[in-house]
């Protein structure tokens, strides 16, 4: 098997869970304006714009030699959980004859998640697949704690740019790593270089802290969304996403209860505004909006797919926040018609609102 799967985040995570599993790995390129263009060519017209990218990563993946594509499903009445099948369907249209394995939760169907699991564990004993994914979960976890981090102090940089140069180089040694040792080597020596950096002296009260919110492949895929956390770092705000993998991780394929406590949480604060899970990371978006607003957040920002009929209901519950808490919530609408400079616009905007309301607070006090 020559293995793909959706370029989301890091691709460096999945890329090693494949290649410590004795696989040969095609990792498809970063999306680029190339990568929209062959999605949207040959998806269907009203599709989440997230199947478009993930259609056109998965065109050129396979332009690259790739035959076999590994994704994960979807949940409740989200289209996520058609991808799979739609993109399928597609790429046989086209004469690709690719063969899929689609991950969905283990309490959904446990027996064709083992199914799957086996197709990727190949030869390799039991024993190696848990070490393998030990390992992997261990650079997930240490991948998000150190981005974490760089979220935060980027803002603060004397040198613009040395944050983002340095999380790059970072990341290229954890795509070296081959064993959890080797990951805590990575992470210390990453956690080392990042407090190296300059960073220039903020009064805590002019300090800006936004939440990112929404439908999880625009919010942390990066080369969609505008770089947005990069955006609001250099414009001196610290940023936190709703979404990380390690706690996608955590959440879905965990079969531990004390894995899950952070996400009921987060779902248990959405009950006043989403009573029941209706697809996709809509009652998850709302929960975390109140959650950022609990923690001290500034303001949030909230990132959804053109068409996301679940995102489009968290923004219906989004007013009623904004009305009931006078707390700021910005909602940027991602398609392949996005124009960075309307975007940039409005991001300077909001955080202008940002700075007026805590400089009249302050005034208050």
């Amino acid at each position: 098997m020559k293995i793909t799967f959706p370029y989301m985040g890091s691709p460096y995570m999945y890329e090693k869970l494949f290649t410590l599993l004795g696989h040969e790995v095609i990792t498809p390129p970063r999306p680029s304006q190339k990568t929209v263009d062959y999605g949207v060519k040959y998806s269907p017209e009203f599709a989440c714009f997230p199947l478009k990218v993930i259609l056109g990563t998965y065109l050129e993946a396979l332009e690259m030699g790739a035959d076999t594509i590994v994704t994960s499903g979807g949940n409740g009445p989200c289209r996520a959980g058609y991808y799979g099948e739609a993109q399928k369907k597609i790429l046989k249209n086209m004469g690709y004859d690719v063969e899929f394995i689609i991950f969905d939760e283990p309490k959904k169907d446990i027996k064709t998640f083992m199914d799957n699991v086996k197709k990727i564990k190949g030869k390799n004993s039991w024993g190696k697949v848990l070490k393998v994914a030990k390992i992997v979960y261990d650079m997930a976890k240490s991948m998000d704690k150190v981005e974490k981090i760089v979220e935060v102090k980027r803002a603060y940089e004397c040198n613009r740019g040395e944050f983002t140069r340095a999380w790059h180089e970072i990341m290229e040694e954890y795509r070296k790593i081959e064993s959890s040792e080797d990951v805590r080597r990575v992470e210390k020596e990453a956690i080392e270089r990042l407090n190296s950096i300059k960073v220039c002296e903020v009064p805590e009260e002019e300090k800006i802290r936004i939440g990112i919110v929404g439908e999880i492949y625009v919010v942390m895929e990066p080369s969609i969304n505008g770089n947005i956390e990069e955006v609001l770092n250099t414009y001196g705000a610290e940023v936190e996403r709703s979404h990380y993998i390690s706690e996608w991780i955590d959440f879905n394929l965990i079969p531990l209860p004390s894995y899950k406590e952070k996400e009921h949480q987060i779902l248990k604060k959405g009950e006043k505004y989403i009573e029941i899970i209706i697809g996709g990371h809509a009652k998850q978006s709302v929960g975390a909006i109140i959650d950022f607003m609990d923690r001290g957040f500034d303001g949030v920002i909230h990132l959804k797919p053109f068409g996301c009929l679940p995102e489009l209901i968290t923004e219906s519950a989004i007013n009623k926040i904004k009305r009931e808490y006078d707390y700021p919530i910005l909602t940027l609408s991602i398609d392949e018609q996005m124009a960075i400079a309307n975007t940039l616009t409005r991001i300077e905007a909001f955080l202008d609102v940002i700075r007026l309301k805590k400089r009249k607070k302050r005034i208050v006090r």
